[in-house]
């Protein structure tokens, strides 16, 4: 059986499915989805996010803001407030994107802190998203103390480097369907090198559709095709990635 680590049940477009999310989610488990982790991107739909997944008890949730979306500072008190919700066993979507919005480095950086200081308080891991922000991440993520929370480096396209300096503070390094595309030997390279306790699997639906499904939207069915594919890199079978990265999932979340 598989988890989807990080996903985006909210965002899908369901009209082009032709489906609804009920569709969407035994979908999931027709493929052997028996777990989602739907993470939040603004603190303002997290209320909604909350409620499409409500009847959904092996959905489970985070509460942040996704580093693109910094219009404003972070209010951190709505942050704390919104992520005491019962379902809420993560803190993220947050982190540092330089390449898409190098302007707004000082906006992420402080958003970045108050994440990891709610996530602190309480007790719950965080999902961080980077890109080209390789020292800035590790710099925080030290100084803030976060090692106390540990999380996820999701969707991981950085250097093996970094993932070792990330699981040294108790981070786990999630592969996306990018480690299907042609263009990602590198990142392939480095999925060799994740020890078994470290690794998870994840769509990011409904972006980065894996290989078979490259142009289309993703949905969380497809997490079966990335740990396929992970295995051949890994040299393991595929019931040997559902395994050990469920077993990494309940163990970093306490499930």
């Amino acid at each position: 059986m598989f988890i989807d680590s990080h996903c985006h049940l909210d965002r899908l477009d369901l009209s082009e499915f032709n489906q609804d999310l009920d569709a969407i989610v035994n979908n999931a488990r027709d493929a052997g989805v028996n777990k989602m982790l739907c993470v939040s991107v603004t603190l303002d739909d997290f209320p909604s996010m909350a409620e499409k997944t409500a009847s959904y008890d092996h959905v489970y949730l985070s509460c942040g803001m996704h580093p693109l979306n910094q219009q404003d500072n972070v209010d951190q008190q709505q942050l704390l407030a919104l992520s005491k919700n019962s379902r809420v066993i993560a803190i993220g979507e947050t982190g540092l994107d330089y390449y898409y919005a190098p302007k707004t480095k000082a906006l992420q950086q402080d958003s970045f802190v108050k994440h990891v200081r709610v996530a602190r308080e309480l007790n719950k891991p965080l999902i961080i998203h980077t890109r080209d922000a390789r020292q800035d991440t590790l710099d925080i993520l030290r100084s803030e103390g976060a090692d106390k929370v540990g999380g996820i480096l999701h969707c991981f396209t950085e250097s093996l480097e970094m993932a070792e300096a990330a699981m040294e503070m108790g981070f786990y390094i999630s592969f996306s369907g990018i480690v299907t595309f042609k263009n990602a030997s590198e990142l392939r390279e480095v999925a060799k090198h994740i020890p078994d306790d470290k690794f998870l699997i994840e769509t990011d639906a409904p972006y980065l559709a894996p290989v078979p499904h490259r142009g289309k939207q993703n949905q969380p069915a497809y997490v079966a095709d990335v740990a396929k594919h992970l295995a051949s890199i890994r040299g393991q079978s595929v019931e040997e990635i559902a395994r050990l990265s469920t077993e990494n999932f309940n163990r970093l979340f306490q499930l």
